[in-house]
């Protein structure tokens, strides 16, 4: 495995903010610098071991995604390349793994869509029968597909060692306004599926995803973020999937699994991870990124 990066120090640039995987430098007033770093956080606690090339892997599967998509929606990519925004000595640490961004403002929640029940919203439909205020049919089994496609469940935006919490759409309303939900709704729902029904041919189920989107000055709405990552969705292999529990995964809900059986109160610090579970999790990114991106 190649040397890991747990977090950059770049000096050239002023340094804004060191989030749960990505650090962020001011480029100049209307543009950032996003390091992708090999952070891995799971139920929102960073996780002392970093994942040797996981943030290179999450750029080139975010690019790739941000260019398939971008008739949906502009995204907050300029084209800049990050080498040349540093010191020469510093580009070691941007090359493959970051992205010049728009400064844009982001929305202060999470656009999750489901397409299919699990994870925490298994959880909410075995306690209520819905997700975010979501009625669904009774009987369903856990990682079923929800019956007439998938559906906008936002939650809130948690700081590092914080969780992200279901909210009901009328919250979210209440925080950005009725006309721009709707049309948050409306685009996080027409990416996943467009998305989801791509990935099919490739041999992956994308059951649910995160997505974050940005306004800019003029009130237009961007995607920004990271895009359909396997850090910000789940991945299953379609021909390991069935109902009834939690499939195989190309994903991060691998080392979720792994620290279930872990005697931890899913607070600061968490356990060590094993060297067998550090290179399966960069096996699996790495396959999803093959997969998804064979034919390109």
């Amino acid at each position: 495995m190649e040397a890991a990066l747990f977090e950059t120090h770049i000096q050239s640039l002023p340094f804004l903010h060191r989030g749960k995987v990505r650090d962020i430098y001011a480029v100049d007033d209307d543009k950032l610098l996003i390091v992708q770093t090999d952070r891995l956080s799971a139920f929102d606690v960073i996780l002392p071991d970093p994942i040797p090339g996981k943030g290179k892997l999450l750029t080139a599967l975010s690019a790739f995604w941000f260019a398939k998509l971008a008739h949906i929606i502009p995204n907050h990519l300029t084209g800049i390349s990050p080498e040349s925004v540093v010191a020469a000595h510093e580009r070691d640490q941007v090359a493959d793994r970051a992205f010049v961004i728009r400064r844009l403002k982001p929305l202060p929640i999470e656009a999750i869509v489901r397409g299919y029940i699990v994870g925490s919203g298994w959880k909410d439909y075995q306690a209520t029968g819905t997700i975010c205020g979501i009625r669904l049919p009774a009987g369903l089994q856990q990682a079923e597909k929800i019956p007439g496609g998938a559906i906008f469940t936002p939650s809130t935006k948690a700081q590092a060692g914080l969780h992200d919490e279901n909210i009901a759409l009328a919250e979210v309303e209440q925080q950005i306004g009725r006309e721009l939900t709707e049309k948050v709704s409306e685009k996080a729902v027409q990416l996943y599926t467009e998305a989801a029904d791509y990935a099919a041919q490739h041999g992956i189920i994308i059951a649910d995803t995160k997505f974050e989107f940005g306004l800019d000055t003029a009130g237009a709405l961007y995607l920004i973020d990271e895009v359909l990552t396997p850090d910000s969705s789940r991945f299953w292999p379609i021909d390991q999937y069935r109902t009834g529990i939690s499939p195989p995964s190309y994903d991060k809900q691998f080392v979720r699994d792994w620290l279930e059986t872990q005697d931890w109160n899913k607070k600061p610090p968490a356990p060590t991870l094993p060297e067998n579970i550090i290179q399966q999790t960069v096996d699996k990114y790495r396959e999803a990124l093959m997969r998804l991106t064979a034919d390109q």
